[in-house]
């Protein structure tokens, strides 16, 4: 593969034959959104019943080999020692001044044995950091390739599981490996939407048979297929940041509200250092949720203004389809000493549209 190809999901295929709209995304084609509804009958799918996505662009690769642990450990921010076999645990990626380069999922299968899931266009930097700071007795293995990842999401995401004999009853970010079908599925309580849900990885190979079965399950239920758009606007209303706009290497957990994904007593990790200043001296911007108030959608790089003084930038924005009106996440000035309902000012284009400072999420959170 050249350096501008684009990678394809071992469901191209099947997202093809559906119809779906297809586009770049982080180095893959992958669906934005399908027929029949669409973005908006997705996402109220997810909202009130289920929807199934195929996210296989997500990275996937294990550190194995005796020391896998303690090497994760003292690299990323998290404390792995919070975590026991069998649970998942969020993690950032930072570079040496806090900036970060990633956000990523580790799955603990044994502490010789972890699963590493990355976003699609930072997984090589992730696993290359990883794999020069590897002693010899650890071996980083990128899967990207061999393996698949889809998602069930909603209310109705248990049902969808229990027909095709797959485990529902599992712990918020817990994981068990079955036999499936086709092949091992690794089951997951998880997911990136707000909403009760599950993630499943599996073999790519085995991975069409099994799309095909969490679609037909889900549509007598109110369920559908659902892309990347609805991906992104349920990760929105919840208050989920993605990487490259609301944490980026430019953007700190510190200023991004992630603090809770650090290890701070931990003796090492990556950006230690400069992360523990900044926690100390206290932030300069920190990212805040802006509900409209008023026709106008905010999207991400918009200029917020208190009064008539610039105070900060949109990282992400959209039109909710839960609450019918814009919201957005944005970096705000600390200085500026806003509150919650304080109001402020998005320039959208020239025009001025009103919002108030929100605490996020703003749909309430039911992954739980």
């Amino acid at each position: 593969m050249n350096g501008s190809e684009l990678r394809q999901s071992p469901l191209h295929d099947r997202h093809v034959a559906l119809g779906a709209t297809m586009a770049p995304f982080g180095g893959w084609t992958m669906p934005i959104s399908y027929p029949d509804g669409g973005v908006l009958a997705e996402h109220t799918a997810v909202r009130e019943a289920v929807g199934v996505f195929d996210v296989s662009h997500l990275g996937t690769a294990t550190v194995t080999g005796a020391g896998a642990a303690e090497l994760v450990n003292r690299c990323l921010t998290n404390d792995l020692a919070r975590i026991t076999e069998g649970k998942a645990q969020y993690t950032l990626c930072c570079a040496d001044d806090g900036g970060v380069l990633d956000d990523l999922i580790v799955y603990r299968v044994r502490d010789d044995e972890l699963l590493l899931m990355p976003n699609a266009a930072n997984a090589a930097v992730v696993l290359g950091r990883l794999a020069d700071a590897a002693p010899s007795s650890v071996r980083v293995t990128d899967l990207h390739a061999e393996l698949a990842v889809l998602a069930v999401q909603g209310p109705r995401s248990a049902d969808v599981l229990t027909e095709l004999g797959l485990p529902t009853e599992l712990e918020y970010m817990s994981f068990l490996d079955v036999a499936g079908t086709g092949g091992p599925v690794r089951v997951c309580r998880s997911g990136y939407t707000g909403e009760h849900g599950y993630e499943l990885v599996l073999t790519a190979a085995d991975a069409p048979a099994l799309w095909d079965r969490l679609v037909a399950s889900a549509a007598p239920l109110g369920g559908r297929p659902a892309g990347l758009g609805a991906r992104d606007t349920l990760r929105t209303e919840a208050g989920y940041p993605l990487h490259g706009q609301d944490l980026s290497s430019e953007i700190t957990p510190v200023q991004a509200r992630c603090g809770w994904a650090v290890g701070w007593d931990k003796p090492a990790f990556w950006g230690r250092e400069a992360l523990l200043a900044e926690r100390e001296a206290g932030p300069s911007r920190r990212l805040c949720g802006l509900l409209a108030g008023g026709r106008g959608v905010p999207r991400p790089g918009m200029t917020v203004l208190a009064g008539d003084q610039p105070v900060g930038q949109t990282t992400s924005g959209t039109f909710s389809p839960t609450l019918r009106t814009g919201i957005a996440l944005a970096l705000l000035d600390t200085s500026a000493e806003l509150r919650a309902d304080d109001e402020v000012v998005v320039d959208v284009r020239g025009r001025a549209l009103r919002c108030a400072v929100r605490q996020p999420p703003f749909v309430p959170s039911r992954v739980r």
